[in-house]
Parts: structure tokens; sequence; C-alpha cells
């Protein structure tokens, strides 16, 4: 049974991009069948994974608007396992085309329907926002992982994400569930750090995941060379950390 996540925080520079790039390959290594979708205009999952997104005629924006079927525009990567839909410039106006389309908030949800079968995990990055585009990844989505950065302002916007996935629940998708929150950029020698931790707990009990994403130059060099922290340094805290994510997620299965 495949199961789609949506990464999904609209305060930028949260680690949600290199949470989507890293989990998606930890859990392709890990033997899963795996799709990145990437519906961000700035195309960072896309690049990320060692895609010229300059060089591509067709991504995710084609199949959202019904030019192209889904399936023709996704592209291998270097890692067995795991394709991606890749996000092209012309996605940064589809927020606006799209609202004038029937059924606007489903476009996602309807073209990821046909390859549900193929894959294990779905992953979306969303974009840092909260429009069309985020709404039609929540709702596509049968969960959310949220990455949050253990800094201090950390905790502004999470109500009002939290809200939105709220109304989503209530208006669009009943079923969508919250898998948790994925502590990132964490710093032990930062005492704000340890403490908004501690803050995050009591915001989301028993919805934190036990692997905390550390801050890392290793994690922020990767996506330059177009790889996953699992092809650039997987004995880096960082890839330790994202392979520890991949498999509590599918010990969530069980």
């Amino acid at each position: 049974m495949s199961k789609i996540l949506a990464i999904v925080n609209q305060k930028g520079g949260v680690g949600k991009t290199t949470t989507a790039v890293n989990l998606s390959a930890y859990l392709a290594q890990l033997g899963k069948q795996v799709l990145l979708v990437d519906i961000d205009p700035q195309a960072n999952a896309t690049s990320g994974l060692g895609v010229d997104q300059k060089a591509l005629k067709v991504g995710v924006y084609e199949a959202l608007i019904g030019e192209q079927e889904l399936s023709k525009v996704l592209k291998r990567t270097i890692q067995t396992g795991l394709k991606i839909a890749p996000a092209t410039i012309s996605l940064a106006g589809a927020g606006v085309e799209m609202v004038a389309m029937d059924n606007r908030e489903f476009r996602l949800a309807q073209i990821l329907g046909d390859l549900k079968d193929d894959f294990d995990y779905i992953i979306i990055d969303g974009p840092p926002s909260l429009g069309l585009l985020t709404i039609n990844s929540l709702v596509a989505a049968d969960e959310v992982l949220i990455p949050i950065q253990s800094e201090y302002y950390a905790l502004e916007g999470l109500s009002q994400l939290l809200e939105t996935i709220s109304l989503v629940q209530n208006n669009l998708k009943p079923s969508l569930g919250i898998m948790g929150a994925i502590i990132t950029m964490f710093d032990k020698r930062n005492r704000l750090s340890s403490s908004v931790m501690n803050e995050l707990y009591q915001y989301f009990p028993n919805r934190i995941f036990r692997s905390v994403i550390p801050r890392s130059v290793r994690l922020a060099e990767a996506p330059s060379y177009g790889r996953s922290i699992l092809h650039y340094d997987p004995k880096s805290k960082g890839g330790r950390a994202y392979q520890g994510l991949a498999r509590e997620i599918i010990s969530l299965e069980k």
C-alpha cells in the first residue's frame, strides 16, 4: 500500500527540501520504491538530485494543468528505486493559472492517483508558502511531515500551518493525518536549541521523531553537487540522521 507524504512548512529555510531529498534517498536505499514530487517553483529538490531544470522541456507543471501525463515527466536518479517528478520555472505561475480550474485543490491528487500503485512512498516537497500549490500537496497526501528548525522563532507560524491543515481536514481531505514533526538544524552546543526542542515536545506530544537532524556543513554542501547526503557523505552525522529517520518512518508501517 503506497503512502503519500507532504513535507510542508511555509517558513523558508527550515530544511524542508533537504529533508525531502535525503529522506527519499534513504527510503529507496532501504529497498522502497520512491517518487519525489517537486512542486516548489524554486526547484531545489530537482537540482539537489542532479536534474538540470533549465534543460527540461516538461515537468510537474505540465502534468498539473493537463498538458502531459505525470508518468511521462518522471526522471531517474542515481539512487536505484528513486525517481523524481521535477519542477521547472513554469511552476511559478501555476498557482495563478489553477485558480480558474475545476477542482483546483485536487489537481495533484488526481495526477498522483494513476501512479500510486507504482511506489511505496510518494514524497511531496511543497513550496515555502500557504498558497494553492501547498493546498494541493495537503489534499494529495495521506499524512504531513513538518520540519521545524530548532531556533527561537521556530514556533512562529506553526499555529498558522496547523490551522491550514485543520481547514484542509475539515473541508477537503478529512482523512489527512499529521505523521509528526522533524527537528532540523539542531546544534547541541546551543542551549536555545534544547529549550526550543523541549517546547516542541509539548506542542507535539508523541509526534516528534527521535531522529534529530543536526546543523551540518556536509548536508548544506551536498545539493551543490547534485547529490543527496547518501551519495555525498553517508557517514556524516547528517547522513546517519536521515537514515535513522527513514528507518523510523518505515517502522510506522508495522
